[in-house]
């Protein structure tokens, strides 16, 4: 059978009638949770109409759906720790310093906007910024714990604040894609 790209609507409209049962199923079951399921099965069908990939035959369909539902996984529990670990920081505050709800909204989301880029940075940029920032590490200590010069610290974390200007322009909407 030969290889045809998803682009048009219809052949979209095909896969996701074909697959999105099993989708939502496997998702489901991954996530134990049937409107999480629900919600990343559309975000999958979503990114297939933004990026149409080429696929042969069902099994590669299947394939697909099946690794890009994977990665939305491992990002939804990922940001659901992050969620928690904010929550357990928040309980710890005095009620009187608590921020609104709409305040808690917008910290939770930056907290995910944050990790993403995090995420993004090599392990040893994103070790040394968090040695800096959250640790209050000098230089010289990132430098031995990481085995590399003070000097390389110091291009760790302008490659990290570059990245957090960045994130802080596309946050503020002066940066499009």
């Amino acid at each position: 059978m030969p290889s045809t790209p998803l682009a048009s609507p219809d052949s979209v409209h095909s896969l996701y009638d074909a697959h999105h049962r099993w989708l939502y199923e496997l998702l489901r079951r991954r996530l134990n949770h049937a409107w999480d399921a629900a919600d990343l099965a559309h975000d999958i069908f979503v990114r297939v109409l933004k990026r149409p990939p080429v696929l042969r035959d069902e099994v590669h369909q299947r394939s697909y759906l099946a690794t890009v539902a994977r990665g939305l996984c491992i990002d939804h529990w990922r940001r659901r720790q992050l969620e928690q670990a904010w929550l357990q920081a928040l309980a710890a505050r005095p009620q009187a310093v608590q921020p609104s709800a709409e305040q808690q909204a917008i910290i939770v989301e930056t907290l995910y906007e944050v990790d993403a880029m995090l995420s993004r940075l090599p392990a040893k940029v994103r070790s040394a910024f968090i040695l800096a920032q959250l640790h209050g590490r000098p230089y010289q200590a990132i430098a031995d714990e990481l085995g590399v010069s003070e000097r390389m610290v110091k291009k760790y974390l302008a490659q990290a604040l570059l990245h957090c200007a960045l994130l802080e322009a596309e946050l503020d909407g002066l940066l499009v894609d």
